[in-house]
Parts: structure tokens; C-alpha cells; sequence
């Protein structure tokens, strides 16, 4: 009984670099979002449905470099879209065209109760009532 030898080193690379630029190739097709009449269907490490009027604004920020766009929803979440992003290796020439597409449909399908929520009380503007740690988080 023969065993069969292993693959060599080059066989094993080529393989892992083939591997690699399949799974490059078809992931970021993955990410991004898919814009529906009722809500933003956010497609990132997991997918998560975003309803328009939940959403208070959408904007774009920039990392090291990298400019994304930003969902700021009514609870204080943010959700920053792996898709559309342009930075230094990846730049995207129609980035602000999909980046408007994103706000006009926030705008046109968040609803005609879609009220702004008010800002959230910055511990720092107001100070604390005398029985409480002027250091402590608001409640």
C-alpha cells in the first residue's frame, strides 16, 4: 500500500492565493445595501433591516482616509456601510451619486410622521443636581 505524497509547497500556494482572490472577488459584491419602499435592508458582517423612519440622518464620515456613508437611527445607533466607501486603494467615482441615491430615498420614503429626535443631553452642558457625581453618566 502506497501513500500519496503530499502537494508541494507551490501546488498548496497557488492553491490559497486562487482561494484568496475568489473569495476577494465575491465578498464585497456582499456587502452594501439594497433600498426598499420600507426600510434600508443593510447587507455588513450580518444584514440588518433599518425601517425609514427610524433613520434620523445620513451622512457621510470620514476614516484614516476613508469616506463612508452613515445611518444615525432615532435609538442613538449608528451604522457606518461598508458599501458605498471610497478611500485610498478603493476609490469609487460615482461614491456622492450613491450616496445621494441613499438620502433621497431616506427622504422620500421615511413617512410624513418621520419627526427629527431631539439630541441627546450632552452630560457635560448641564450640570449635575447637588446630590449627584458631576462625573457620572446621565442616566
Amino acid at each position: 500500500m502506497t501513500e500519496k505524497p503530499p502537494p508541494d509547497a507551490v501546488t498548496a500556494w497557488l492553491a490559497i492565493w486562487f482561494g484568496l482572490l475568489v473569495v476577494g472577488a465575491l465578498l464585497p459584491s456582499y456587502f452594501g445595501i439594497t433600498l426598499t419602499p420600507s426600510a434600508a435592508v443593510v447587507r455588513n458582517i450580518r444584514r440588518r433591516t433599518i425601517p425609514w423612519a427610524d433613520i434620523q440622518a445620513v451622512r457621510i464620515e470620514s476614516i484614516l482616509g476613508t469616506r463612508t456613508v452613515v445611518l444615525y437611527e432615532v435609538n442613538g445607533r449608528s451604522t457606518r456601510l461598508r458599501a458605498p466607501a471610497t478611500g485610498f486603494l478603493a476609490w469609487d467615482r460615482r461614491f456622492e451619486e450613491k450616496f445621494h441615491v441613499i438620502g433621497t430615498w431616506w427622504l422620500t420614503h421615511r413617512g410624513p410622521d418621520w419627526t427629527p429626535a431631539p439630541p441627546p443631553r450632552a452630560w457635560w452642558t448641564t450640570p449635575p443636581p447637588p446630590d449627584q457625581n458631576p462625573f457620572a453618566p446621565p442616566k
